[in-house]
C-alpha cells in the first residue's frame, strides 16, 4: 500500500491533474467528504488529508510514503530521512517583506535601524535577514499576519502574497523579495527504497505531466 499524504485547498486541486497523469483518481472529493483516508482507483494507493503543514512530518515518520508540500513549510522544518526529488510547479505565490502604507523601510535598512518582524516562517525569515546584515526581532504569529504592523506589534511581516488582494485591503504593501514558492513532492526514504517498483513510476508520470505543462 502506498500511501500519499495531501492537503485540502489550492494545492489538492492543482495536485488533481497530476494524479490522472499517473492514472490515480481518488474515490471522493476530499473537499466535500469529511473521510481523512480516501481510496483510489489503485487498491494498493490511498490518500490521507492533513494540514499543510504536518505533511512533511507524516512523510518523514513513514505515516506516508509520498506527500505534496509548499517549499514555505519545507524550509521551516527538519527534513532528515525525507527526499525532495521534484518541483510540482503548482500553487506558486511569493515570500516577500511587507509593511504599511507610508513605512519608509529603504531609510531603515539605510540606517540599520533594528526592525520588528512578525512572521510564521522564522527560519526563513531569519536566514533572509542575516543575508542582508540586518538586525531584527522575530515575533511567531500563526495567522492574520497583515495585523501585526497596522497595530504596532510589528514594522513589517514576512508572509506569503498570491495576487497582493490581502496586503492592499489592509494598507500594506510588499517592498522585498524573500522567495518564489511552489509545492514539491516529497518522498520518504525507506519507503523509497522498499518500494521504488510502485513509487517511480508515480514520480516519472508527475515529472512528465510537470514538462508537458511547462512545453504547453
Amino acid at each position: 500500500m502506498i500511501t500519499i499524504a495531501l492537503s485540502k485547498g489550492r494545492i489538492f486541486e492543482e495536485t488533481k491533474p497530476l494524479l490522472a497523469a499517473a492514472g490515480i483518481v481518488p474515490n471522493e472529493d476530499p473537499e466535500t467528504s469529511r473521510k481523512l483516508i480516501i481510496g483510489t482507483n489503485h487498491e494498493d494507493v490511498r490518500l490521507i488529508i492533513v494540514r499543510a503543514s504536518d505533511v512533511p512530518t507524516y512523510v518523514r515518520y513513514g505515516a506516508a510514503d509520498m506527500g505534496i508540500a509548499g517549499k514555505d513549510v519545507l524550509d521551516e522544518q527538519d527534513l532528515q530521512g525525507v527526499y525532495q526529488p521534484l518541483d510540482l510547479q503548482i500553487a506558486r505565490c511569493k515570500m516577500m517583506v511587507a509593511v504599511r502604507e507610508g513605512f519608509d523601510y529603504q531609510a531603515c535598512l539605510r540606517s540599520g535601524a533594528r526592525l520588528k518582524v512578525a512572521t510564521k516562517y522564522v527560519k526563513t525569515a531569519r536566514q533572509h535577514f542575516a543575508a542582508k546584515g540586518m538586525h531584527v526581532d522575530l515575533i511567531k504569529l500563526y495567522g492574520s499576519m497583515e495585523l501585526a504592523p497596522l497595530v504596532g506589534l510589528a514594522d513589517a511581516i514576512v508572509d506569503l502574497v498570491s495576487t497582493g488582494g490581502t496586503l492592499k485591503a489592509n494598507h500594506l504593501v510588499a517592498v522585498e523579495h524573500v522567495a518564489d514558492v511552489s509545492s514539491y513532492l516529497v518522498v520518504n526514504q525507506a519507503s523509497f527504497k522498499l518500494n521504488k517498483n510502485l513509487i517511480q513510476p508515480m514520480m516519472d508520470a508527475f515529472a512528465q505531466a510537470v514538462k508537458n505543462r511547462s512545453n504547453a
